[in-house]
């Protein structure tokens, strides 16, 4: 099972909140990750939570060409 430090990934307010509460937070409570950058996700490809994040296929995408070049 993966770990991770929230207090690494998260703004402080959202550090010590479960990760079901994360997941249905906005794109914002990503620590670097602005309300302005949140609101053009949103408007680019309808991402409203930090799950609907996850869950772009893109993102799936640009991850398993990220490993398939890591593999070589």
């Amino acid at each position: 099972m993966a770990s991770i430090d929230l207090g690494n990934v998260l703004d402080k307010a959202w550090a010590d909140k479960s990760v079901s509460e994360v997941l249905s937070a906005p794109v914002s409570a990503l620590k670097g990750v602005s309300d302005r950058q949140g609101d053009l996700l949103n408007e680019a490809f309808g991402i409203k939570t930090v799950a609907d994040l996850a869950k772009l296929k893109y993102v799936g995408w640009a991850q398993a060409l990220a490993e398939l070049d890591a593999a070589k």
